[in-house]
């Protein structure tokens, strides 16, 4: 992300034209520094744009290891995330729909 995020004003062209995604959608888009230590996230809410900003005083956002790849991460994920924990918690325990249990 670096450089790239800090020349956009609002960072939706840095959506659409790197990851060719439609930053209007309900999708919460979020980008890391290098260092690991931020997140901004934006967010399109109909009538304008929301931009989010974290910054870790100790530690490291545990950011997944592909940075040219786009991520669907589910609420409990992003809460990890926030939370400065990995997206990946092998022993949390998977939830269930109804059409896995039959």
């Amino acid at each position: 992300m670096g450089k790239a995020w800090s020349k956009e004003v609002s960072g939706y062209t840095l959506v659409q034209q790197k990851f060719k995604m439609d930053p209007f959608d309900k999708s919460l888009f979020l980008f890391s520094g290098r260092k690991h230590d931020r997140l901004k996230a934006l967010l399109f809410e109909g009538d304008g744009f929301v931009l989010l900003y974290k910054r870790l005083e100790n530690g490291k956002f545990q950011w997944p290891d592909t940075p040219e790849e786009v991520l669907d991460l589910s609420r409990q994920q992003l809460r990890w995330l926030l939370e400065g924990l990995c997206i990946n918690q092998p022993k949390a325990v998977k939830k269930i729909t109804a059409k896995s249990c039959i």
